[in-house]
């Protein structure tokens, strides 16, 4: 049956929806997974077998790691303004999922999906959110192997991401110790830059935005960069900035019990961000900073091992750049020429 079809003869139902759009859009899955101590993990059952939950086949010494996360569908403003699809949506809910399990220097194995929708929602959007929890946790190298969908007043996502790493290869955030560097996977600010601007009645469908609104659309986990973490010994500790930069050193600060200091001069900066802080009439610095959910990984690198994991990275076309650094005590400040103040900005508040 064509989606014209059935878009002709009123939205399907539940199990209609999993075996004439879900199962043909994920296809006949294949996942094995290699550790670098040699363990595998092997896709048993997915979601062309519709059964009652995903297996897979572990075999040697490993870690499995696992995270949940909720996103708001369509009350997403960049949504309800025309600025991403349900097919953005879709993939921004398995990227940031699995961004958690990249965070951890984890392989991301698989995606579980729960998609409530009103039931009017046609069967063409439904289609498109499928497609793109599909192409987001393929692009991560992972796959959505099950979950639920059901009917609700309005389109609710959530997923859960699960992945394996070696024993003695788990990063956490409690690693830093004194006399590190701090290391960030690329600039940030984009998103955010994004969400501010389209408040201010910006159209950032515009070429100049592009960039930024990409971090949206196309959310990129850095699997390849926390792996390269993982099996550096150098390499202590990480996570993501999901709840923005200043965030994530303020987290990593307080669950390492240490002090972190982020040097202004060695920031990296994208051009989108300086213009879109310019437009808004803002200090760049609070774009940077603040709730800006780009999914970069920082980490903390030993001083002596610094250079061998940007080379490995720069191997695999990866950026890595050494924001600051790490000391005794507790807190963290920006250090600007000679003077330390307060990190600027806002971090990401689940609650009021």
């Amino acid at each position: 049956m064509t989606t014209d079809a059935l878009i002709a003869n009123g939205p399907l139902d539940e199990p209609s929806k999993i075996a004439e759009i879900i199962v043909p859009a994920m296809g006949e899955e294949e996942l094995d997974s290699v550790l670098a101590n040699g363990a595998t993990a092997r896709l048993l059952l997915g979601v062309a077998a519709q059964d009652d939950c995903a297996a897979f086949r572990l075999e040697g010494d490993q870690i499995i790691v696992a995270g949940s996360d909720y996103v708001r569908g369509p009350k997403f403003s960049l949504y309800e303004k025309g600025f991403i699809t349900n097919y953005d949506i879709g993939w921004y809910l398995a990227g940031a999922n699995i961004s958690d399990i990249a965070a951890m220097g984890a392989v991301p194995l698989g995606l579980l999906s729960v998609v409530r929708y009103p039931k009017a929602l046609r069967d063409s959007d439904f289609s498109q959110l499928i497609e793109g929890i599909r192409d987001g946790a393929r692009a991560a190298g992972a796959l959505n192997v099950g979950g639920d969908i059901g009917s609700a007043e309005r389109i609710i996502l959530s997923a859960s991401a699960f992945g394996v790493v070696e024993p003695g290869n788990l990063l956490t955030r409690t690693g830093a110790r004194p006399g590190q560097f701090l290391c960030i996977t690329g600039p940030t600010g984009l998103a955010g830059g994004a969400m501010k601007l389209a408040n201010a009645g910006e159209d950032i469908a515009r070429e100049e935005y592009s960039a930024l609104l990409a971090k949206w659309q196309r959310v990129t986990p850095r699997v390849t960069h926390g792996r390269i973490f993982a099996r550096s010994p150098a390499v202590t500790s990480c996570l993501d900035t999901s709840d923005g930069l200043k965030g994530a050193v303020e987290t990593l600060a307080a669950a390492s019990g240490v002090s972190i200091v982020v040097e202004e001069d060695l920031l990296p900066i994208d051009d989108s961000v300086r213009r879109a802080a310019a437009r808004l009439n803002c200090d760049v610095l609070e774009l940077l900073f603040g709730d800006s959910v780009d999914f970069e990984l920082v980490a903390t690198v030993d001083a002596d091992g610094v250079n061998d994991v940007s080379a490995e990275c720069a191997q695999s076309g990866l950026d890595l750049h050494v924001i600051g650094r790490i000391e005794p005590g507790s807190g963290s400040v920006l250090q600007r020429g000679r003077e330390t103040v307060g990190i600027p900005g806002a971090s990401w508040r689940h609650t009021a």
